[in-house]
């Protein structure tokens, strides 16, 4: 099995973990406060990563100052992305949200070639600027179903992008674990620091229940995400991001009963083909 075969299996099982993680979430809203919602699910999502790394050992004094600050900065871009995707969930519908987080398996081949100076290609350069055009079908701008939360889940997608090259960036240095550690570390502390700034809610049995579930999901999402953008090709492994369009169709249908309309439809689908006709330019290149 080839490095990008692995790869994308690990991004497969990643998205479907994520998810689970979104339907989650969103069924706590209008239960839980975004911010504490942010915060009890941080923290559970700390421990669980806390116990694998004093399992597996502790590697960050051996980090550079370059490496600590890249560290840093995809704690940050966790924070932003948590803060935007679990905004945009409570405001809007499961499978939206989802299909403009499509445009991440384009936007970020675009990224790691501007910044690692990954092989693009004029092929791929059009893909991305239709996949892009499809990008503003789901969006709609200036139509009645544009709205700041469009905006927030556009947000998301650059922070995940810096995430997701950052951790390509750290290399061997740190294991996943460690790397997901201080993302759970920096979104449990801002969301800690941020429920000061709205009121506190008890949370039943019930919110518990899926604060767990979704941490539980989040936890091996960060795990084999990090392991997916480590051990293919970014341009390779973020063409299955799509498979969490599928899952999140599905979860959306079944327990929300959301479907996302025909222009939408139509936007996401123009997203896939155009990420796979990357995929498949890829493909006879290397044949």
């Amino acid at each position: 099995m080839s490095d990008n075969l692995k790869g994308a299996i690990f991004m497969m099982c990643s998205m479907t973990c994520f998810a689970v993680n979104d339907a989650m979430i969103k069924a706590l809203g209008g239960v839980l406060p975004m911010f504490q919602t942010v915060a009890l699910r941080g923290g559970i999502v700390l421990l669980l990563l806390g116990l694998v790394v004093v399992r597996s050992g502790w590697n960050v004094q051996k980090l550079g100052s370059r490496d600590k600050w890249i560290l840093g900065l995809r704690a940050l871009a966790e924070v932003g992305a948590a803060f935007f995707i679990v905004t945009a969930l409570f405001n809007m519908e499961l499978a939206n949200v989802n299909a403009i987080l499509q445009i991440l398996p384009l936007a970020i081949p675009l990224f790691a070639y501007i910044v690692l100076g990954e092989p693009l290609g004029w092929r791929r350069t059009i893909a991305i600027g239709i996949g892009f055009l499809g990008m503003l079908l789901i969006i709609k701008p200036g139509g009645e179903g544009f709205n700041i939360y469009s905006i927030f889940c556009l947000a998301a997608v650059v922070c995940v992008t810096i995430r997701d090259l950052t951790a390509r960036s750290l290399g061997a240095k740190l294991s996943s674990q460690e790397i997901s550690f201080f993302a759970a570390l920096g979104v449990f502390v801002a969301g800690g620091c941020a429920t000061f700034f709205e009121p506190w809610e008890d949370v039943s049995l019930d919110s518990w229940i899926l604060l767990t579930g979704s941490s539980v999901a989040i936890f091996f999402g960060y795990i084999v995400s990090v392991l997916a953008i480590r051990m293919g090709e970014v341009s390779f492994t973020a063409q299955f991001r799509y498979f969490g369009l599928l899952a999140t169709l599905v979860l959306g249908y079944i327990f929300f009963e959301e479907w996302p309309d025909t222009w939408s439809l139509i936007g996401s689908a123009v997203i896939v083909i155009t990420g796979m006709f990357m995929f498949y330019g890829q493909g006879r290149k290397k044949t």
